[in-house]
């Protein structure tokens, strides 16, 4: 007689003892198989698994009593459970609330047109994948799982979100941030070191007055608070003889991905009016800094993004247009379309013609920060890989401190900011 077939839906991204007695619990049915859900699957829902899928795969396929591991792509086990039409689905019962509650009625609905039957073990309690995250999250993460994370959310997502950090404080606000909306949760998925804000931070001027060592260590302060991938702001990367010391320096910490854009000589902000003494590179010159950092970086993980100025200083977009595909040509990983307009006319005209090029695989990057009225959704509808907001958490902390002071000032007293304000255990519970 045939042996029946058990089908059990896992992240199976932190093992722990509630996996192995859902396991056991499903051998008692028949031959387990395992439908392993992929990071595209898992981050659909929930926060990005800490492991990539051929690593989960091989902890899973070498558990006792799992016959078969199969990648199950989606949330919803329709594919899977169709294609096997196993006589069991097993899972825990604490899939009865939230976002996965229509999955399981949908899992229900397909297995009686086979007769088949879900069971279901009681959740094990006071203990989960998150919960270990979380206790992980205070222990901190590892350089190079830090910076191939990046990459792997390239991968699986089609918009990645990432916020500015100008100090650790600000930095796990932005980590621990997140929105909850039927079930799924929204994140931010990188963090982003800004040269403005870093600079702006110090009570400096955004020239490069604040050199890299100097933001690099502040980079290590943040690492040690957060676990999220970061992306560095590395202007234009200074003189290309020392370009390759500082690269591997970001490397070493962790840094996921650099911007380096194509100006020269003294930095002055993008966003000011006045740029008529700003110069832009050589497509050759840049080049040639594109492929020093590729020769020079030891991880792929580590990703050269190169930032076009064209539209910032007035040029055409056939000017923008054809840097982009110079600096693909030159190995870069990603590009990073910059805009001072208030719409997103320029941008969208950019990505659209890029699109229709050979260059289409290529991530791009946008900053809205001139035209914030722009959509993620119509960011990802236009083809955009990563929208970083790059110096709202410091716009916020100034306007707040500024009203904060006048306030004390005009009363005589904190009385009435203090309700206002957040309170002294809040932010220790952050920190603890």
């Amino acid at each position: 007689m045939k042996k029946k077939i058990v089908y059990v839906g896992m992240s199976a991204d932190i093992i722990h003892n509630g996996h192995i007695e859902l396991i056991n619990f499903a051998k008692k049915y028949g031959t387990v198989i395992v439908g392993l859900l992929t990071d595209k699957a898992i981050s659909s829902y929930k926060s990005f698994p800490l492991l990539n899928f051929n690593q989960r795969l091989s902890i899973i396929k070498n558990i006792k009593f799992v016959t078969k591991v199969i990648p199950q792509d989606t949330l919803d086990y329709s594919k899977n459970l169709k294609k096997l039409k196993p006589d069991y689905v097993a899972h825990g019962d604490d899939w009865k609330v939230g976002i996965q509650s229509k999955v399981r009625a949908k899992v229900i609905k397909l297995l009686k047109k086979w007769n088949g039957r879900l069971v279901e073990k009681k959740y094990t309690e006071n203990i989960s994948s998150t919960k270990i995250k979380n206790q992980l999250k205070k222990a901190g993460t590892l350089p190079d799982l830090r910076r191939s994370k990046l990459k792997r959310l390239l991968n699986e997502k089609k918009l990645l979100k990432v916020i500015e950090c100008h100090n650790p404080i600000s930095a796990m606000i932005g980590e621990n941030s997140f929105y909850e909306k039927k079930g799924r949760r929204h994140e931010f998925d990188a963090l982003w070191s800004s040269s403005l804000t870093d600079s702006v931070s110090r009570g400096m001027e955004d020239n490069q007055s604040v050199d890299y060592s100097v933001r690099i260590s502040g980079v290590s302060d943040i690492f040690n608070v957060t676990t999220k991938p970061l992306i560095f702001d590395i202007d234009n990367g200074g003189k290309i003889e020392h370009l390759g010391n500082t690269i591997k320096k970001l490397e070493n910490l962790g840094v996921s991905a650099i911007v380096m854009e194509d100006k020269v000589g003294l930095k002055r902000n993008s966003l000011f009016d006045d740029q008529k003494n700003v110069q832009q590179d050589t497509i050759k010159n840049f080049s040639k800094k594109i492929k020093k950092i590729i020769n020079t970086r030891i991880d792929n993980n580590f990703l050269v993004v190169s930032r076009i100025e064209s539209l910032i200083l007035g040029k055409s977009l056939g000017d923008a247009l054809k840097r982009a595909k110079s600096y693909c040509d030159a190995g870069t990983d990603a590009v990073l379309i910059h805009s001072k307009q208030k719409t997103p006319s320029e941008i969208v005209q950019f990505i659209k013609r890029f699109k229709k090029t050979k260059y289409s695989h290529i991530p791009v990057f946008c900053v809205p920060s001139s035209y914030p009225s722009v959509s993620e959704k119509e960011l990802e509808n236009l083809g955009f890989n990563v929208v970083i907001y790059a110096n709202q958490l410091l716009r916020t902390a100034y306007l707040n401190m500024k009203k904060t002071c006048n306030a004390i000032l005009k009363d005589g007293s904190a009385k009435k900011v203090n309700k206002k304000i957040s309170s002294i255990k809040e932010i220790l519970n952050l920190i603890s």
